[in-house]
């Protein structure tokens, strides 16, 4: 489904009076080897979609293989989170990558998630950047087609889940893949609609009644408080929940409660 897709979409719920539906996403997998971040087990039974770390930020070939099966037993929908190669700084870090190089490193980490989402009875449902390249590919047209390239290369229309707006959907859009927009429940955002840098002071909402607030605001009314007061609409089909915070299951799970409770309807979009 297109960005366009998904605004008609919106549109036709507003006329209607239909319930707001939303997909709840979380970044998972994200272990190497003794070192676990996540906690997948719970988080599995909260979310609608499955982040799946490829390799490259976290994740390694026996934590993709669980995760997978754990997201096919739950009927979880499968995302590659691809990244930049950078294990050591958890991909958060910028870099200069040549595209031909980038493109193909996307193929590489969607075919290995592949090969364990088929042998769980499953397939990869979708895209999504991690970390330095979700947000490298908001505004680099470049680095955005080579992630693009590397997804069309990897084979079927895989939707790209990213910021609305940002180069990244323009790139895929180009290409004929669906887009979905995602909002951050979490995080802080500019007047402009685009995430706070991390590096930033108070660029992560650690306060769990503000971002139920906040998810309830994106979810029902379709905008959120920027960092300067002014109200900024959220064009999203899913809202994603962070897994590497403190008592982030437990946050998850009041999140699709205060969600459900308020007639949101959970289903992934895939």
């Amino acid at each position: 489904m297109s960005e366009r897709s998904e605004q008609l979409s919106e549109s036709e719920r507003i006329t209607t009076g239909a319930p707001p539906v939303i997909d709840l996403n979380a970044d998972l997998a994200e272990g190497f080897g003794r070192w676990q971040l996540t906690d997948d087990e719970a988080l599995l039974s909260v979310v609608t979609s499955a982040n799946v770390a490829c390799g490259f930020h976290a994740g390694d070939p026996a934590t993709m293989r669980r995760v997978c099966e754990l997201a096919a037993e739950r009927g979880v929908v499968i995302g590659a989170q691809v990244s930049y190669r950078d294990l050591a700084g958890f991909g958060r870090r910028a870099m200069d990558v040549p595209p031909d190089e980038l493109a193909a490193e996307i193929t590489y980490q969607i075919g290995a998630l592949e090969v364990f989402a088929r042998a769980a009875g499953a397939r990869v449902g979708y895209v999504k950047p991690h970390g330095a390249l979700y947000n490298r590919c908001v505004h680099d047209e470049e680095q955005a087609r080579a992630v693009v390239a590397g997804i069309h290369a990897a084979g079927g229309e895989l939707p790209v889940l990213g910021l609305p707006g940002s180069q990244l959907h323009e790139a895929a859009a180009d290409a004929r893949l669906p887009v979905i927009g995602e909002a951050f429940a979490d995080r802080a955002y500019t007047p402009e609609g685009t995430l706070v840098p991390r590096r930033e002071p108070d660029a992560v909402i650690h306060d769990p009644d503000e971002v139920v607030k906040r998810a309830l605001g994106m979810a029902r009314d379709r905008a959120v408080t920027a960092r300067d007061g002014r109200r900024v609409a959220v064009s999203a089909r899913s809202l994603c929940l962070h897994g590497d915070t403190p008592g982030a299951a437990d946050l998850a799970r009041r999140v699709r409660s205060e969600l459900t409770a308020a007639g949101v309807h959970i289903r992934s979009f895939v």
